[in-house]
């Protein structure tokens, strides 16, 4: 069932956009802690609908853990970046998602493909960190606002091959020593010493950190 909400912006009077009231038919939302939240939801952040483009975890002192956010307004063409405590409560808007695989690039676009051959595109600004686990034939959600395909959702973990690393330390098993890796994207991930070049790993894509080698 869907509800709509008013979504109210206040500023200057030169920005006509920013100072008018928009109804919008929205999906129901449903409150998630900010650690939950992940790179391709939307969130309700100060009364606008905002994708969710990079989230960065970070662990503090005394357990004060943040969540840093890149946003992007789907009413406007502005974006912003908020830090909230990892367990800050947070309005997450449920919209229409459908399973796809992921096909090519047609720059600025990428372009998934659904089992019915149906082919949506997604702004190459949208797939946030989407692309650092991106290959030809992955399976992931493309998420819709209002009959527009918007972002994807990656699954919570991966496998992906070692493309570069330093030589694997012998006897090390201990996992508590990382060194940096890179994968086919070029995205970075700490991984233990005992990991070599051509292993296989999981890598969990909320966090971007390393699970196990497979």
């Amino acid at each position: 069932m869907r509800q709509a909400l008013v979504i109210e912006r206040h500023c200057s009077a030169t920005d006509a956009f920013a100072c008018r009231v928009e109804r919008l038919n929205l999906p129901q939302s449903a409150m998630k802690i900010a650690q939950e939240i992940r790179a391709g939801n939307v969130i309700m952040f100060d009364k606008n609908p905002m994708i969710v483009l990079k989230t960065e975890y970070a662990r503090g002192g005394r357990g004060a853990a943040t969540v840093r956010m890149k946003l992007k307004s789907l009413i406007g063409n502005f974006g912003t970046e908020n830090v909230f405590k990892a367990d800050d409560k947070i309005d997450n808007v449920i919209l229409d998602k459908k399973e796809c695989t992921y096909s090519y690039f047609a720059d600025p676009m990428y372009v998934c493909m659904d089992t019915e051959y149906n082919q949506y595109e997604v702004e190459a600004e949208n797939m946030g960190d989407a692309l650092n686990y991106l290959e030809d034939g992955m399976s992931l959600e493309v998420v819709f606002y209002d009959g527009k395909a918007i972002s994807v959702e990656l699954p919570t973990s991966v496998e992906r091959e070692i493309t570069w690393t330093e030589p694997a330390v012998k006897g090390d098993t201990s996992g508590k020593v990382m060194k940096p890796a890179k994968i086919a994207t070029g995205f970075e991930v700490p991984v233990p010493l005992f990991v070599s070049q051509g292993d296989k790993i999981e890598i969990d894509t909320r966090t971007g950190e390393y699970r196990k080698r497979v």
